[in-house]
């Protein structure tokens, strides 16, 4: 297989698509292993109807707003939604925050393409600010480094003093048992809906930041940035207590059982999203195509071939499948 036919599987996750046009030999259903979308999706309860039919209500936004501000924490303020935090990371350039946009590595692939510098991970354990603005997911991708808030106001206050901003992707904080990290006016956060609720296709997140760039924000997306399902979904999801607190207690379990999984085949798990599960290994192009002989995708990384990264499934069956193919090898 050829650089340029992987490529569509090391760029992002969830390329179902071109996993069954490379290995069209495989004729059992797939499963997608190669994002670390929750695979047991928030359910709408029975009832939640979406008028799909007229323009999304101004007042109903403002209500998910104030719902998802609530469950970050922060003042209402300073929350904004938007069509997916994909969309918020490719507007950056256009919120008046410093340049150059400096992405902090490993990391998302739009990271990398919005950036026009880079670091390592490890520049930030003594990092003294550096003008331009660090953007750092937290917890990273696809590494699940979790940095504590503590760390994160160092480097705010770093970047600060060197004239600079701080941008956290907070992608999958939501599975995580801590609060998100607020910051001041300099830090932008972003924050996305479909990871932890299972949700992806709504396309729904937001950005938390100072109010001057929450209006050059919204003069970019106008009136109506999100549509009417996902204001309704949003809304009633953020508001759903009871299943927030569940899922975290159950992801944190899935991972354990994960990594048990893993660990009978000499994988050794790193990371601290329940999310997803990270493996380094001098095999993992062997054991890449094996999975995916069997119907198994996991994301491989062109700048890491020793590494492959592993969502976690919800149903025993699945993890059985996964088992079972590890050990035919």
């Amino acid at each position: 297989m050829t650089q340029a036919e992987m490529g569509a599987l090391t760029h992002h996750g969830g390329r179902i698509d071109a996993a069954r046009a490379l290995f069209s030999q495989v004729m059992e259903p797939w499963l997608d292993l190669s994002t670390g979308i929750n695979p047991v999706p928030w359910t709408a309860p029975e009832g939640l109807a979406v008028d799909a039919a007229p323009l999304p209500d101004r007042s109903a936004l403002a209500r998910l707003e104030a719902l998802a501000a609530a469950h970050f924490g922060v003042p209402v303020e300073r929350v904004a939604a938007v069509p997916g935090s994909e969309m918020a990371l490719r507007l950056l350039p256009l919120l008046g925050m410093a340049q150059p946009i400096v992405a902090v590595q490993p990391t998302y692939g739009t990271h990398g393409t919005i950036a026009a510098a880079h670091v390592d991970h490890a520049a930030l354990d003594d990092w003294t600010g550096r003008p331009g603005s660090l953007l750092l997911a937290n917890p990273n991708n696809p590494d699940g480094v979790y940095r504590s808030p503590e760390h994160l106001a160092r480097l705010a206050a770093a970047q600060a003093r060197a004239g600079g901003w701080l941008i956290l992707d907070e992608a999958f904080a939501d599975a995580m048992p801590e609060p998100g990290f607020d910051g001041d006016e300099r830090v932008v956060v972003l924050r996305s809906f479909g990871k932890f609720f299972g949700l992806a296709g709504v396309r729904l997140g937001f950005v938390i930041a100072a109010p001057d760039v929450l209006v050059r924000l919204r003069d970019l997306l106008g009136d109506w940035p999100v549509s009417a399902h996902a204001i309704a979904w949003g809304s009633a999801a953020y508001a759903d207590r009871t299943w927030i607190e569940a899922t975290r207690t159950a992801l944190v379990e899935r991972a354990r059982v994960m990594d048990a999984v893993l660990a009978r085949h000499g994988l050794m798990a790193r990371g601290a999203c329940p999310l997803f599960r990270m493996v380094e290994t001098p095999d993992a192009a062997v054991i890449f195509h094996r999975l995916a002989a069997a119907g198994i995708l996991v994301r491989p990384f062109a700048d890491a071939p020793n590494r492959l990264r592993f969502g976690v499934p919800a149903a025993t069956a699945d993890l059985e499948r996964l088992d079972e193919a590890l050990r035919h090898g």
